[in-house]
């Protein structure tokens, strides 16, 4: 059974955040990921750096998940698709995306996506540079330093989470979804990746990921 997504209202429009990490706009018919960093399982064991094996087959069994969970024209990535350099894995995600022939699939390059435009190409994947307007929102990799007043942003690359404290010493660390007044930062979608812990201010709306729940912490 797939897990319920939790409703957020931006510009008026409704974007459905997933305990997968990703956020489907319903009125666009779009799913947004960020920073799933796929192949850097693989890039760190030929470094001699343990590394589960099993993570990208996870990393991709959920990408495959969430394709068939909506109604979706159109994909974008926020930035760090891939981790380093073509490897392995990259001809898994060509094969997953392939089987998913609807959509559109679009990366905004971030700083980690340096394979040539001919391995995207081969794989169905558009290559947009940031930003990239898709109104009502304006699609980056790392949050813009100063939001554009006439769109709001979507962005990756910070991999937000946030420490809820409990009784005693005991405290959470949860990705969230962090939605400030004129940006929102994605999750990290990747299962190998760190976190920076954030401390919101009163206006922002920010969405834990607990198992398999999305959860509004806050006001």
């Amino acid at each position: 059974m797939t897990a319920p997504s939790t409703v957020h209202r931006v510009c008026g429009q409704s974007l459905h955040l997933h305990p997968l990490k990703a956020a489907w706009w319903e009125e666009g018919r779009t799913l947004f990921l960020a920073d799933l960093h796929l192949g850097k399982g693989l890039h760190f064991r030929k470094a001699g750096i343990p590394a589960p094996k099993a993570l990208a087959e996870a990393n991709l069994n959920r990408l495959d998940q969430l394709l068939g969970t909506f109604e979706i024209d159109s994909v974008f990535f926020l930035g760090d698709l891939f981790h380093s350099d073509h490897n392995g894995e990259w001809a898994a995600l060509g094969e997953l995306l392939a089987r998913h022939p609807k959509p559109a699939f679009h990366l905004v390059r971030g700083n980690h996506d340096i394979l040539t435009a001919e391995h995207y190409g081969a794989a169905g994947i558009s290559l947009l540079d940031e930003p990239f307007f898709c109104d009502p929102f304006v699609l980056t990799h790392y949050p813009l330093a100063t939001p554009d007043p006439d769109y709001y942003n979507l962005a990756g690359h910070i991999h937000p989470a946030v420490i809820l404290n409990g009784k005693g010493r005991q405290h959470l660390r949860l990705p969230c979804f962090h939605f400030g007044p004129a940006q929102a930062v994605l999750p990290a979608f990747g299962a190998f990746t760190g976190h920076a812990c954030l401390t919101p201010n009163s206006e922002d709306a920010v969405f834990v990921i607990f198992e398999d729940r999305v959860l509004k912490i806050g006001q």
